[in-house]
Formats: structure tokens, C-alpha cells, sequence
């Protein structure tokens, strides 16, 4: 057995959002492909209107080529697709690298990018539309998300029957306020059962933002039981309306089930001001999705405010759409 992280990366180097995309090339060790999704809601989301809405969709064109001693080197460009407000700002950049990736030697990745802090931090980050919002505050800039021109290393090792561990290290160069950011991160994975640790630091603004995350996770999301636990402590780190806060603490809980291709999943996630006591947010959503087939996924949720938010009115959301995967 080799981790997830990168098994998945290697089985997914020509791929799309999801394991699958359109292939339209394949000769002599070099290929190319298509993927991405289309995804529209209906409801109220993340807007007092209920109208039609976009929920994260995106293309992406990858390829990669087999250049000999076990080395595989790939490229992917994927684009935010903007097709509701008549072409204005149509395609916004989401990734951008290139990677060479050795099954024993581990990965390199230059580009903008998913972080090796995701890897750990993301477990979570499942559900189609309400799902764990904090890794997204600056996370190009920080690299909590998809990381802006970051240079990173990834590897798995296996001991024994089932037992398995990551390592994943990231670096980002100096740009604005941001120094020269470095993230490192751990994982390992027995039975089903995941655990994972990452840290992020570097100064922003002459001031040290750092994070720890600490993560677990039990099983395969969309088959059977799945539950997964993200709990992360920052300083000068996580900014929220344009405040950032001396001292945080996040939380994020999902707990779903995946049975004839449907998929029931309830997730909790807060923001609190650890310095002074006071909540961020907090929300919980509810919600549920269907396989129609493998491409194509109906989805209905309900997000609910829990309210004690600090400068911000309580607000529920809903959504009810389609995603076709491409």
C-alpha cells in the first residue's frame, strides 16, 4: 500500500476534478486530457436572493509524459469557470504547475497548486456545497488551500501490512507583505483510520503567522461511514473581515454515509477569537447527494447560522443543483 497523497496524485496526474477525465491523446508514453465540472444550485447561496448560482466549477487540461528510470512528469493549468454574468471575468486561474513524480522517490511540484497543508487540513473539505470555509481565507498567499507559486515535496512510505506515512513540505517566496512562507506536513494511515498533523509559518506584515493543524479521519467519503475531525490553533494567521486576529482556533466535524449512491453528511465548523473569547462564526449544514452516474451528482443542503458572530447578522443558507463532471 502506498498513502493516499500520493497515490493519488500519481493515479490522477492526467485527470480531472475527480479520478476521471476526457482523454484526448494517448501515444508512446505521452497523453492528454480534459476534466473539470459544471455545477449550478438554485437558493439562497451565500446571497439574501434566491436565484441561480455557480458552485465552484472549473476545467482543467493536464498531460503527462514517461521520461524514462521510473519518472513521470506532468502539467496542469484548471481555470474557475464564470458562465452566469454574460462572459465578464469568464475564467479565473485555480492551478498551474509542473510535477515529476517517482514511486519510490516521492513528488515535486512547482506552481500554484494544492499544499501539502491541505493533504492534512482538507479531510474534511467533502461535502459538494457547504464544506470547511476556513482553509480559504487567503489561501493562495498562505497555502492553507490551493497555494500560490509553492514549491513542494511529497512522499510515502509504507511499514508493514497496512501501515503507511507521509511527509509533505512546502515553500513560498517572498511577495508584498508575506515573507518566505514554509509548511511542513505528516500523515499516517492504518485500518481506515487517518491521522495527520501540518504546520504553516512565516512573517506576514513583520508578524510571525503561524498554524498547527491536527486532523483524523476514518474511511472513504460517498462509501459507508465517514468521519473526519480538523482542529487548528493560530497566531497573526486567520483574517476575517478584514481583521486579522492575534489568536485563533478553528473547528471543523463531518460525519457522512454513503449507501446506493447516496451520500448523507452533516458537517459543523467554527472560528473562535481565542484571545478574547469570542466566536467568528459557527455553522452547520445539512446535506445530501445522489449519484445519478459516475459524472453526474444532484445535491440539496441547508447551512445554518448558529449564530454569536461577531459584526456579522445571522444568516441560513440553502442550495438544491446538479454537478456534471467532464
Amino acid at each position: 500500500m502506498k498513502m493516499k497523497t500520493l497515490a493519488v496524485a500519481v493515479a490522477a496526474l492526467a485527470c480531472g476534478t475527480q479520478t476521471f477525465a476526457a482523454e484526448i491523446f494517448n501515444s508512446d508514453g505521452t497523453s492528454m486530457s480534459i476534466g473539470g465540472h459544471v455545477s449550478v444550485g438554485l437558493g439562497e447561496y451565500f446571497d439574501e436572493n434566491v436565484e441561480i448560482h455557480q458552485v465552484s466549477p472549473r476545467i482543467n487540461v493536464a498531460g503527462k509524459h514517461d521520461i524514462g528510470n521510473g519518472v513521470t512528469v506532468d502539467a496542469k493549468g484548471e481555470w474557475a469557470l464564470n458562465y452566469l454574468n454574460g462572459g465578464a471575468n469568464s475564467f479565473k486561474t485555480r492551478l498551474g504547475y509542473i510535477g515529476a513524480t517517482h514511486a519510490e522517490y516521492g513528488r515535486v511540484v512547482a506552481g500554484t497548486q494544492w499544499s501539502p497543508y491541505y493533504d492534512v487540513a482538507g479531510v474534511a473539505d467533502m461535502p459538494i456545497a457547504f464544506a470547511n470555509d476556513f482553509l480559504y481565507y487567503d489561501h493562495g498567499n498562505l497555502g492553507t488551500g490551493r497555494a500560490n507559486k509553492m514549491l513542494s515535496y511529497s512522499n510515502a512510505y509504507e511499514f508493514g501490512d497496512g501501515f503507511g506515512f507521509g511527509l509533505g513540505v512546502g515553500w513560498q517566496g517572498k511577495h508584498g507583505d508575506y515573507a518566505s512562507r514554509g509548511q511542513i506536513a505528516l500523515s499516517t494511515e492504518l485500518a481506515g483510520f487517518g491521522l495527520g498533523y501540518t504546520y504553516s509559518g512565516g512573517d506576514v506584515k513583520s508578524e510571525s503567522a503561524t498554524s498547527h493543524v491536527i486532523s483524523a479521519n476514518y474511511g472513504e467519503y460517498g462509501s459507508g461511514l465517514y468521519a473526519a475531525i480538523v482542529y487548528g490553533m493560530n497566531d497573526h494567521f486567520f483574517t476575517y473581515e478584514g481583521t486579522t486576529y492575534a489568536e485563533t482556533v478553528q473547528l471543523e466535524g463531518l460525519l457522512a454515509y454513503g449507501v446506493n449512491d447516496w451520500t448523507f453528511s452533516v458537517n459543523y465548523e467554527s472560528v473562535e477569537d481565542d484571545k478574547a473569547s469570542k466566536t467568528l462564526y459557527s455553522e452547520a449544514a445539512l446535506q445530501a447527494e445522489y449519484a445519478v452516474t459516475s459524472a453526474f451528482y444532484t445535491f440539496a443542503g441547508y447551512q445554518f447560522d448558529l449564530g454569536n458572530d461577531i459584526g456579522n447578522k445571522e444568516n441560513d443558507w440553502w442550495t438544491i443543483g446538479a454537478r456534471y463532471y467532464f
